[in-house]
């Protein structure tokens, strides 16, 4: 009887400490600190076409090495308390000795067919920074030397790794979001100007209607920036339009993909992170890289509302996008890189004269949060894309000018809608669960590194039709008459919390100053134009990534490209289907292949001011598993034969207590 007993109370409280939990092999916990590494990509302004892929896929390496780094400073926290070298000799002078053969590598790739570019050896070296001791003090300071320019990126490191001030863990794997990350929005002055229309402006707007994403189109790759390589985002992303997203989508893939917009003509790709609820439900990447394996960790929250829409020129006329052409707006490292590049806008409907860059919402009962993206506006005439996918296209000036040899093309303003409660910050979001963009882990899931990508699929009748509509000054397209003017809506109640951290900070200069002042339009009036920076490639900007499950190792310089890293990266993983992924299918078949994420780090390139609002259109809703739900029947057995074999022996027990009791008798 006691053995028996003893087995079932061993039993239950194992499965009582089992149930809900995370593994920490599996799920990033509280930082250790942050890994910063100067951005490779960025230095490649003019790369030879042949020399295109293998540079790609080294620069994907690149960020898997980053990623592999930083698991192992997840895992070796107590080996660094212990000891203060440890971090140096087992994680980060390996690191750049794995660096600088890759490097090596991608300058021989270059040299092969072009000129071998220089000073690209001095960018191996990474600085590691530290946690947030919980005050503010994230020992920005060795962060911000590396970087350079990097003022607003260290400024805003002081908010949060770890808890970082926030109750709770700092969101549901433990890096973020934290309480300061938020704002209550109806305490925000409003922010959003409107440029002057000169004569000849072309007025025109051309909605494009393809869905919420319904289909569940999701994948942690990124075609654009790192094509051929699976996890290349390190985060997933919302696919809607082009069905055919994936690493290994070819263009003609592309061309030849199904769509989910209205107009079949429209087969472009419009993408971008999800959002998530921290609320501890699993959903299918909750252990696959891109997922919970590289803390991105909830609900994935569908959009309520997504509004594309083509806008003009204030100064003229627009010409024809090039079919295929390449956009990515914002920058998905922005809070390591700082915000040369970033482009995050968010907001609550019936306040979108005050755009947000660096905090999320809290948005009053009735009122939904809103992320807008407005993408360059200036094509060079020339290239559908560039070596660091950004200086093929600019931003238009203040005054909606371009820059010299650029032209005006038709302007994508992505508006995108969600229905989420401003959540529950005195508890760490326990009673609402806090909403956070997906990141890389070091990113911390802040606002800024919000970003949107864009692949041109437009049917050359349909964009000649769309050029022509916005030049004459006309509303065309399948989404016209959708959603209404999002200004108009009044929301009745005030946020459930107050907000932790002053508003004042988001009225900050223009980007490119280092500053957020968004100039975010109302979607009554013609489209805010953007400011422009001068070129000027950011060669110390870190740069970082996810994490992997390996330790990095030293590595000696070699010839042939993607060589080192092997048990960590494959370049040449074969292409799978994407959709609506099984948690264990995504598991066992996902590589953790690295790459560079959408947007994530090029820099040297004008800079825009914020995303001009748009109508709304309806969608739809998602669902998820609970946290603790897991097994098949046989997983289920195996858990419970303790108990059962306990039950046993506690029946036979007493039956024999029983029976020699009668005996006695």
């Amino acid at each position: 009887m006691l053995g028996g007993g003893g087995l079932v109370a061993a039993n239950v409280y194992a499965s009582a400490t089992e149930d809900g939990g995370t593994d920490p092999a599996r799920t990033l916990s509280s930082p250790a600190g942050t890994i910063d590494c100067p951005d490779v990509g960025s230095e490649l302004t003019a790369v030879p076409d042949t020399a295109k892929e293998d540079v790609a896929k080294e620069l994907a390496l690149l960020d898997q090495q980053i990623a592999d780094a930083y698991q192992r400073l997840q895992e070796s926290a107590q080996a660094i308390q212990q000891d203060a070298g440890f971090a140096d000799s087992a994680i980060m002078n390996p690191l750049k000795e794995k660096r600088a053969a890759t490097i090596e590598r991608i300058a021989i790739a270059v040299d092969r067919v072009g000129d071998r570019p220089q000073g690209l050896e001095s960018l191996a070296p990474c600085t590691l920074r530290a946690a947030d001791n919980g005050t503010g003090d994230s020992g920005n300071g060795d962060a911000q030397e590396e970087g350079g320019d990097n003022q607003e990126g260290a400024d805003q490191g002081e908010q949060q790794p770890g808890n970082g001030g926030q109750p709770g863990n700092g969101g549901q794997a433990g890096n973020g979001p934290v309480a300061a990350d938020y704002v209550d929005i109806t305490a925000v002055q409003p922010n959003v100007s409107s440029p002057a229309l000169q004569k000849g402006a072309s007025r025109g707007t051309f909605a494009t209607s393809c869905g919420v994403n319904e289909n569940g189109l999701f994948n942690s790759d990124n075609v654009i920036v790192a094509p051929g390589v699976s996890n290349g985002a390190h985060h997933f992303h919302d696919y809607i339009g082009n069905q055919s997203n994936d690493a290994f989508a070819s263009d003609e893939d592309l061309a030849n993909a199904e769509t989910s917009c209205v107009d079949q003509g429209d087969k472009s790709t419009y993408y971008w992170p999800v959002i998530r609820l921290q609320n501890g439900a699993q959903e299918q990447d909750a252990n696959s890289p891109g997922g919970g394996i590289e803390g991105n960790a909830g609900e994935i929250v569908t959009p309520k509302d997504v509004t594309l829409t083509f806008v003009g020129s204030p100064r003229g006329k627009v010409t024809e996008m090039p079919r295929l052409l390449r956009i990515i707006t914002g920058d998905a490292k922005a809070f390591v890189n700082g915000t040369a590049n970033a482009n995050a806008s968010w907001s609550c409907t019936g306040f979108e004269d005050r755009q947000l860059k660096d905090k999320y919402p809290l948005c009053p009962q009735g009122s939904d949060v809103v992320r807008t993206f407005k993408f360059q506006s200036c094509w060079d005439g020339q290239n559908i894309d560039s070596a660091n996918h950004r200086t093929h296209v600019a931003f238009a000036a203040a005054d909606g000018s371009c820059p010299s040899g650029f032209e005006a093309i038709p302007q994508l303003v992505q508006r995108i809608v969600y229905d989420v409660d401003a959540p529950s910050l005195q508890d760490g979001g326990r009673t609402t669960p806090l909403f956070a963009v997906d990141s890389f882990p070091e990113q911390l899931h802040k606002p800024v590194t919000d970003h949107g990508d864009f692949i041109n699929v437009f049917d050359e009748d349909l964009m000649a039709q769309m050029v022509d509509c916005i030049n004459e000054g006309r509303e065309c397209g399948a989404g016209a008459d959708d959603g209404g003017d999002p200004g108009q809506e009044e929301p009745t109640q005030q946020p459930t919390e107050a907000p932790t951290t002053p508003p004042g900070d988001n009225d900050d200069p223009e980007p490119g100053d280092g500053g957020d002042k968004p100039t975010e339009a109302p979607a009554t009036e013609q489209p805010a134009t953007d400011e422009p920076a001068t070129e000027a490639p950011a060669t110390d900007d870190p740069k970082t990534e996810a994490p992997a499950t390996e330790a990095p190792a030293t590595e000696a310089p070699e010839t042939e490209p993607a060589k080192d890293d092997k048990p960590t990266l494959s370049s040449t993983v074969a292409p799978k289907a994407y959709g609506t992924p099984s948690a264990t299918a995504d598991a066992d078949t996902q590589a953790q292949d690295g790459s560079k994420d959408d947007g994530a780090d090029e820099a040297g390139t004008p800079v825009q001011t914020q995303p001009a609002a748009v109508g709304e259109e309806s969608g739809g809703g998602s669902g998820t598993e609970p946290q603790a739900v897991g097994g098949d029947l046989a997983e289920t057995g195996t858990t419970l034969w303790p108990a059962a074999a306990g039950a046993v022996l506690l029946m036979a027990g007493f039956l024999l207590l029983m029976r020699t009791r009668r005996r006695a008798g």
